[in-house]
């Protein structure tokens, strides 16, 4: 006996074949496409509207900025792209369009761990800026002191490189790498000479010579409302991650434990998280 064909109605439920997914999917990268080239052009505009604006010659990095546009593409509907894939697009979008606007290079210094230093600033800042390996966390700091310029320095419990910004306020931590909690831990910060704002969901960076024991100064800083976390010790200093945007004149952080002590920036919290 011949098999019944299927009728219309159960024809439309079946799924769609291979070859007419296939051709969806073409539709859509030409779309992504057009998309991509347009945006990526604007870049040229917004450097021109810079350059009648007198800010030509100012670094176009605006860490707060990026982090807000990222939660806020992360909380829309996205069905199956996960963070992970809507991150690195967008950094690689943003990092093509400041690297199309002015100078924007990376100095990256990782110790031991090189190349999960270059992985992270990747992962962070794109492909479109130049990247160059460093000796010492020293030569990237120094790098980040030039225009357009970005320190990804480790952190390691060999070099207390965080507490030569006390001396440089206008180099300031701005991001903490990696970006999201899905791609490890807390390995990296960024510096460069770049506004710290506040985006509603914040860790700052403070460091103090305090000789007290990390959980003695962390009971003092929670006594005053301040939830501390370690990251790292090195050359009689210790480097502590608050919960929250600290500004550096604030007095919680004042009546701290240690003589030489200070904020040397913030980043925006895991995106993920």
């Amino acid at each position: 006996m011949a098999e019944a064909m299927p009728d219309k109605a159960t024809r439309g439920t079946q799924p769609p074949s291979l070859d007419e997914v296939r051709l969806r999917i073409d539709a859509i990268d030409a779309d992504l496409l057009r998309l991509v080239a347009e945006r990526a052009g604007l870049a040229h505009v917004v450097a021109a509207a810079k350059a009648a604006a007198g800010d030509a010659g100012r670094f176009g990095l605006r860490p707060a900025r990026e982090a807000l546009l990222l939660r806020r593409l992360l909380s829309g509907p996205r069905n199956g792209a996960s963070p992970g894939l809507i991150v690195r697009i967008w950094r690689e979008l943003i990092g093509d369009s400041l690297a199309t606007q002015g100078p924007f290079h990376l100095s990256v210094w990782g110790g031991r761990e090189a190349a999960r230093a270059v992985e992270v600033a990747r992962l962070r800042f794109g492909v479109a800026p130049s990247l160059r390996q460093v000796a010492k966390p020293e030569d990237a700091l120094a790098g980040a002191r030039n225009l357009g310029g970005v320190a990804v320095c480790a952190l390691t419990a060999d070099s207390a490189w965080w507490g030569r910004l006390l001396a440089e306020p206008k180099l300031k931590v701005f991001a903490a790498l990696p970006c999201l909690a899905a791609w490890g831990p807390l390995s990296a910060l960024a510096v460069a000479q770049v506004e710290v704002e506040p985006t509603g969901a914040d860790n700052t960076f403070w460091v103090t010579d305090a000789p007290q024991g990390s959980a003695a100064i962390e009971d003092a800083l929670s006594r005053d409302g301040v939830a501390a976390t370690l990251l790292a010790e090195a050359g009689g200093l210790k480097l502590f991650m608050l919960s929250g945007f600290y500004q550096p004149d604030d007095q919680r952080l004042a009546r701290a434990p240690g003589r030489l002590s200070g904020v040397i920036g913030a980043a925006p919290a895991p995106l993920d998280v």
